[in-house]
Protein backbone atom coordinates (compact mmCIF):
# COMPACT_ATOMS: atom_id res chain seq x y z
CA UNK A 1 0.00 0.00 0.00
CA UNK A 2 1.40 3.39 -0.97
CA UNK A 3 1.68 6.33 1.39
CA UNK A 4 -0.77 8.29 -0.79
CA UNK A 5 -3.32 5.47 -0.52
CA UNK A 6 -2.87 5.30 3.27
CA UNK A 7 -3.25 9.07 3.53
CA UNK A 8 -6.51 9.05 1.58
CA UNK A 9 -7.78 6.10 3.60
CA UNK A 10 -7.13 8.13 6.77
CA UNK A 11 -8.87 11.23 5.38
CA UNK A 12 -11.85 9.19 4.18
CA UNK A 13 -12.23 7.45 7.55
CA UNK A 14 -11.92 10.81 9.30
CA UNK A 15 -14.63 12.38 7.12
CA UNK A 16 -16.99 9.43 7.62
CA UNK A 17 -16.43 9.58 11.38
CA UNK A 18 -17.14 13.29 11.35
CA UNK A 19 -20.40 12.72 9.49
CA UNK A 20 -21.48 10.27 12.20
CA UNK A 21 -20.51 12.77 14.91
CA UNK A 22 -22.28 15.62 13.10
CA UNK A 23 -25.50 13.63 12.77
CA UNK A 24 -25.38 12.69 16.44
CA UNK A 25 -24.74 16.29 17.48
CA UNK A 26 -27.47 17.61 15.18
CA UNK A 27 -30.00 15.16 16.63
CA UNK A 28 -29.04 16.13 20.20
CA UNK A 29 -29.32 19.83 19.39
CA UNK A 30 -32.72 19.37 17.74
CA UNK A 31 -34.03 17.61 20.87
CA UNK A 32 -32.94 20.70 22.83
CA UNK A 33 -34.95 23.00 20.51
CA UNK A 34 -32.35 23.86 17.88
CA UNK A 35 -33.35 24.63 14.31
CA UNK A 36 -31.51 24.19 11.05
CA UNK A 37 -31.00 27.39 9.08
CA UNK A 38 -30.52 27.71 5.30
CA UNK A 39 -30.42 23.99 4.46
CA UNK A 40 -30.73 24.65 0.73
CA UNK A 41 -27.00 25.00 0.12
CA UNK A 42 -26.05 21.86 2.09
CA UNK A 43 -26.24 19.51 -0.95
CA UNK A 44 -23.74 21.80 -2.70
CA UNK A 45 -21.37 21.52 0.28
CA UNK A 46 -21.67 17.73 0.19
CA UNK A 47 -21.21 17.60 -3.59
CA UNK A 48 -18.02 19.69 -3.56
CA UNK A 49 -16.46 17.73 -0.72
CA UNK A 50 -17.46 14.34 -2.17
CA UNK A 51 -16.14 15.29 -5.62
CA UNK A 52 -12.90 16.55 -4.08
CA UNK A 53 -12.28 13.30 -2.20
CA UNK A 54 -13.47 11.03 -5.04
CA UNK A 55 -11.18 12.83 -7.49
CA UNK A 56 -8.23 12.42 -5.17
CA UNK A 57 -8.96 8.69 -4.92
CA UNK A 58 -9.25 8.39 -8.69
CA UNK A 59 -5.90 10.10 -9.16
CA UNK A 60 -4.11 8.04 -6.49
CA UNK A 61 -5.52 4.72 -7.71
CA UNK A 62 -4.73 5.55 -11.35
CA UNK A 63 -1.22 6.95 -10.93
CA UNK A 64 1.78 6.15 -8.77
CA UNK A 65 1.69 9.34 -6.73
CA UNK A 66 4.59 10.41 -4.54
CA UNK A 67 3.72 12.25 -1.34
CA UNK A 68 5.46 15.57 -0.70
CA UNK A 69 6.49 15.65 2.98
CA UNK A 70 6.31 19.43 3.58
CA UNK A 71 2.63 19.46 2.56
CA UNK A 72 1.92 16.45 4.77
CA UNK A 73 3.44 18.33 7.69
CA UNK A 74 1.17 21.30 6.99
CA UNK A 75 -1.80 18.96 6.69
CA UNK A 76 -0.92 17.53 10.12
CA UNK A 77 -0.93 21.06 11.57
CA UNK A 78 -4.37 21.60 10.04
CA UNK A 79 -5.57 18.41 11.77
CA UNK A 80 -4.46 19.77 15.14
CA UNK A 81 -6.44 22.95 14.42
CA UNK A 82 -9.43 20.83 13.32
CA UNK A 83 -9.42 18.84 16.57
CA UNK A 84 -9.08 22.06 18.59
CA UNK A 85 -12.06 23.59 16.78
CA UNK A 86 -14.25 20.50 17.14
CA UNK A 87 -13.30 20.08 20.80
CA UNK A 88 -14.10 23.74 21.47
CA UNK A 89 -17.56 23.41 19.94
CA UNK A 90 -18.21 20.00 21.50
CA UNK A 91 -21.77 18.85 20.86
CA UNK A 92 -22.51 22.10 19.03
CA UNK A 93 -20.31 21.10 16.08
CA UNK A 94 -22.30 19.95 13.06
CA UNK A 95 -21.89 19.95 9.30
CA UNK A 96 -25.12 21.90 8.97
CA UNK A 97 -26.04 25.35 10.23
CA UNK A 98 -27.89 24.48 13.42
CA UNK A 99 -28.93 27.24 15.79
CA UNK A 100 -29.72 26.68 19.46
CA UNK A 101 -31.80 29.71 20.50
CA UNK A 102 -30.64 31.45 23.65
CA UNK A 103 -27.30 29.67 23.96
CA UNK A 104 -24.27 31.96 24.16
CA UNK A 105 -21.87 32.34 21.27
CA UNK A 106 -18.77 30.19 21.46
CA UNK A 107 -15.86 32.53 22.15
CA UNK A 108 -13.26 30.11 23.51
CA UNK A 109 -10.45 28.29 21.73
CA UNK A 110 -9.85 29.38 18.15
CA UNK A 111 -13.10 31.37 18.26
CA UNK A 112 -11.20 34.01 20.26
CA UNK A 113 -9.43 34.98 17.05
CA UNK A 114 -11.62 33.77 14.18
CA UNK A 115 -15.36 33.72 13.55
CA UNK A 116 -15.17 30.56 11.44
CA UNK A 117 -12.01 28.59 12.28
CA UNK A 118 -13.35 25.31 10.93
CA UNK A 119 -13.84 26.88 7.51
CA UNK A 120 -10.24 28.10 7.57
CA UNK A 121 -9.12 24.55 8.31
CA UNK A 122 -11.32 23.07 5.57
CA UNK A 123 -10.08 25.63 3.03
CA UNK A 124 -6.53 24.71 3.97
CA UNK A 125 -7.20 20.99 3.68
CA UNK A 126 -8.82 21.34 0.27
CA UNK A 127 -5.68 23.04 -1.00
CA UNK A 128 -2.98 21.22 0.96
CA UNK A 129 -3.97 17.59 0.46
CA UNK A 130 -3.86 17.79 -3.37
CA UNK A 131 -0.58 19.72 -3.11
CA UNK A 132 0.79 16.88 -0.96
CA UNK A 133 -0.05 14.58 -3.87
CA UNK A 134 1.54 16.84 -6.50
CA UNK A 135 -1.75 18.20 -7.86
CA UNK A 136 -1.52 22.02 -7.87
CA UNK A 137 -4.18 22.59 -10.57
CA UNK A 138 -6.59 20.31 -8.69
CA UNK A 139 -5.85 22.22 -5.47
CA UNK A 140 -6.60 25.53 -7.19
CA UNK A 141 -9.80 24.31 -8.87
CA UNK A 142 -11.30 22.89 -5.69
CA UNK A 143 -10.12 25.85 -3.63
CA UNK A 144 -12.08 28.13 -5.96
CA UNK A 145 -15.16 25.89 -5.80
CA UNK A 146 -14.90 25.74 -2.03
CA UNK A 147 -14.56 29.53 -1.84
CA UNK A 148 -17.88 29.92 -3.66
CA UNK A 149 -19.56 27.44 -1.32
CA UNK A 150 -18.09 29.14 1.74
CA UNK A 151 -19.29 32.56 0.58
CA UNK A 152 -22.83 31.20 0.47
CA UNK A 153 -22.50 29.31 3.75
CA UNK A 154 -20.82 32.04 5.77
CA UNK A 155 -23.37 34.59 4.60
CA UNK A 156 -26.20 32.28 5.73
CA UNK A 157 -24.50 31.51 9.03
CA UNK A 158 -23.70 35.14 9.80
CA UNK A 159 -27.30 36.13 8.98
CA UNK A 160 -28.54 33.50 11.44
CA UNK A 161 -26.13 34.71 14.12
CA UNK A 162 -27.37 38.30 13.78
CA UNK A 163 -30.89 37.27 14.79
CA UNK A 164 -31.71 38.20 18.38
CA UNK A 165 -31.41 35.29 20.79
CA UNK A 166 -29.48 33.07 18.40
CA UNK A 167 -26.21 31.27 19.07
CA UNK A 168 -23.16 29.86 17.34
CA UNK A 169 -23.76 26.98 14.97
CA UNK A 170 -21.12 24.38 14.26
CA UNK A 171 -18.74 26.03 11.83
Amino acid sequence: MSLAFALLAFVTAQRLGELVLARRNTARLMVRGAVEVAPGHYPLVVAVHAAWLAGLWLFVVTFDVPVIPVWIALYAVLQVLRVWTLATLGERWTTRIVILPGAPLVTAGPYRWLSHPNYVVVAGEIAVLPLALGMPVYALAFSLLNAVVLMIRIRAEDDALRRPGETSPGS
